[in-house]
Parts: C-alpha cells; structure tokens; sequence
C-alpha cells in the first residue's frame, strides 16, 4: 500500500493532506440518460453514486423542483488517489491557477468520459462529462465535523492560501499549475 499524500510546511498542524475527491456528473433531466450515468459513474469510479435533486423548477429546461438531475460520488483514500492519477492523466498533468480557491479546493471538468484512460465507448450508454472537485485540509479539520464537542475551525487554519495548494499539486501529485493567461 502506498503512503497517504501528504505536503509537510513548516509546522505538523499546517501540513496539507488530501482530504477527498467528489466527482459530480450532472444530467440535467432524470430518465435513460441519468440511469446510464450512475451506471457509467460506478463504473469509472469503483463506487456507488447517490443522485441529487433539482433545488427548484426551470421550466425552459423542463425541470422540476425534487426531480433526480445529477449523481454525485466521494472518494477518499486509496481510491481516491488512484481516480485522480487516471483524471489527471487526461488533462496531462496540468490545471490553470483560477481553478484553486482559498480554501483548499481544487476543481476542474473532463468534457468526455471516453478520454480517460482504459475506458471504452459504449454506444448504449453514451457520452458523459463529469467535473472532478479535490479537497485539501490540514490535522485538526475533524474537530468541526465530529458528533460530540464539536466546535468550529478558525479562519487561519481553516484557509489555505493558493501558493500551498499549488505546492501540494506540485510536489505531490506532480501537477503542473498554469496561470491564469494559459
């Protein structure tokens, strides 16, 4: 088993570590097309995907408030790490700068799910983009998530400026970080 990707700063409470990845493959209708993608979601993903909702209705799109629009599954750990080595594979190891916020997320999008590596097209299921979020934090992160004394994180420990992100991409997972004109 390989090691936890992690990127040690200057003090152990201020290292960065991989926290999750969510891939998110919205549809946009419920139906056929949104069957074949939780299907083509588990399938690239090694997991089950939990649908979303409309949070409410458009009638240009034909959307209802309540009606199964998206699928949604989170990564963390090992799988995790191996589905972000076969993304970033396919954008070529490389994300622009405005793609990092100041909180540790990382998100970018994948036009078409038949470039990723090892994947075959399927003409039953179709064509399917899909938009890959990565979530970094430091140590201390569970304090605002844990059922008994939970408390809250404060803001310096909680933001994680855009230069530690792209030190994270960069040194461990060998991203190269573009800005912003290309």
């Amino acid at each position: 088993m390989s090691e936890k990707p992690v990127l040690v700063i200057d003090h152990p409470m201020r290292r960065l570590k991989l926290a999750k990845v969510v891939v998110n493959m919205a549809v946009g209708e419920s139906g056929e097309r949104l069957a074949n993608a939780v299907k083509l979601l588990e399938e690239l993903t090694g997991q089950k995907p939990s649908l979303r909702q409309a949070k409410r209705t458009i009638k240009e799109f034909g959307i209802r408030k309540g009606e199964n629009i998206a699928c949604v599954v989170t990564l963390r750990g090992e799988k995790a790490l191996n589905f972000l080595r076969r993304v970033l594979e396919t954008v070529k190891y490389t994300i622009k700068e405005s793609s990092i916020d100041d909180y540790g997320n990382i998100s970018f999008g994948i036009r078409e799910h038949i470039l990723l590596p090892g994947t075959k097209y399927d003409p039953s299921i179709g064509i399917f983009g899909f938009d890959v979020n990565i979530v970094l934090e430091r140590p201390g992160f569970r304090v605002s998530r844990r059922r008994r004394k939970r408390n809250k994180i404060g803001k310096n420990h909680r933001r994680i400026p855009r230069s530690e992100a792209k030190m994270f991409l960069e040194k461990v997972l060998g991203v190269k970080v573009v800005g912003k004109g290309g």
